[in-house]
């Protein structure tokens, strides 16, 4: 693939899909302003159980993972609303390769679910006191954790049949996997079997990395995020595999 032809056809396939999300921008705004009125109405309860500090902590990290695992539906629904409308086939005709196609869908998305992190944390900082240790591990666990949401979202749109099915695996999969990973209510309070099959859950992973990077804690940091790189490429690998056919073209689903 010669690097103009295929920067020029990706870049295109990036601005055609930021276009579809402009002339729909409801979701993303959702996704955006609920957590921050979730935050704000629910820090008073964490901070009367675990005080000002650890409260407003708990409160940030259990709103992060919760509603970034609600907002799979971005990264999914850009693969699943494209196989509905049939224009699947007519990507995979043209002359983009597999590679340029996932990147047309994946710039935006991934955009999307940083920003809705970045927008989250940085409301914590500006209007709700929290202070983090060290901004760039903070940094590299948002990162990674949107490299394994967009990972899970877009094997989602590849396995959903539908909108109300991918509409359910997020939904259920969002709040089960926030509450087992320990992100809205502390391990430590919870049944011991939740935290035996905690770590099962990514969220448990994103919820550990935050409360590591906010307290500075480098070593705990950088393997929590080394696990989460893991998981979403391996999502990626399995949604690429299962969207191939035997010439190497991805196939119709």
């Amino acid at each position: 693939m010669p690097l103009p032809e295929t920067f020029t056809r990706t870049t295109t396939l990036v601005r055609h899909n930021l276009l579809l999300v402009r002339r729909e921008p409801g979701p993303i705004l959702s996704r955006m302003i609920l957590p921050l009125v979730f935050l704000t109405l629910l820090r008073p309860l964490y901070t009367a159980a675990q005080g000002p500090g650890a409260g407003t902590e708990q409160a940030v990290v259990g709103t992060v993972v919760t509603f970034s695992l609600l907002a799979l539906s971005i990264s999914g629904s850009a693969i699943l609303t494209e196989r509905l409308a049939r224009t699947w086939d007519r990507l995979r005709a043209g002359s983009a390769h597999p590679v340029e196609l996932f990147a047309g869908k994946a710039v935006p998305a991934f955009t999307a679910l940083l920003a809705q992190q970045a927008l989250i944390v940085g409301f914590a900082i500006a209007v709700l006191g929290l202070r983090p240790q060290h901004y760039g591990l903070l940094a590299a666990v948002l990162l990674s954790w949107s490299v394994t949401l967009l990972g899970l979202g877009t094997l989602l749109g590849v396995l959903a049949r539908s909108m109300g099915e991918l509409s359910a695996a997020y939904d259920i999969g969002g709040m089960l996997f926030s509450s087992l990973g320990g992100a809205l209510v502390p391990l430590a309070v919870l049944p011991h079997w939740v935290a035996v099959v905690a770590p099962i859950s990514p969220g448990y992973w994103a919820a550990r990395g935050l409360h590591a990077a906010l307290a500075g804690d480098a070593t705990a940091t950088l393997t929590t995020c080394a696990t989460l790189l893991t998981l979403g490429t391996t999502c990626a690998i399995a949604a690429a595999l299962r969207l191939r056919g035997r010439s190497s073209r991805l196939v119709a689903l």
